[in-house]
């Protein structure tokens, strides 16, 4: 689940951050995807509109291991 997705659908890092069962500073160390033990509890919070999947959090762990991403605060020099 990615975490533009959970923002959108919730409407603010607040609502997100209640949703999600933590405080507000979390949120903004959620990386692209929503951290894997938050994402049930908000597929949940949203009736199914946002859907946890394994297999995107397993292609993630792949693709970081593999040197396809980079940490968000690395460098590109």
């Amino acid at each position: 689940m990615y975490t533009r997705d959970a923002l959108k659908f919730f409407g603010s890092k607040s609502k997100l951050a209640s949703a999600a069962g933590v405080k507000l500073p979390s949120i903004y160390k959620w990386g692209e995807l929503v951290p894997e033990g938050r994402a049930m509890r908000l597929q949940t919070a949203s009736d199914g509109s946002l859907v946890y999947d394994p297999r995107c959090y397993d292609s993630h762990a792949k693709a970081k291991r593999e040197g396809e991403l980079n940490h968000e605060n690395q460098s590109y020099d």
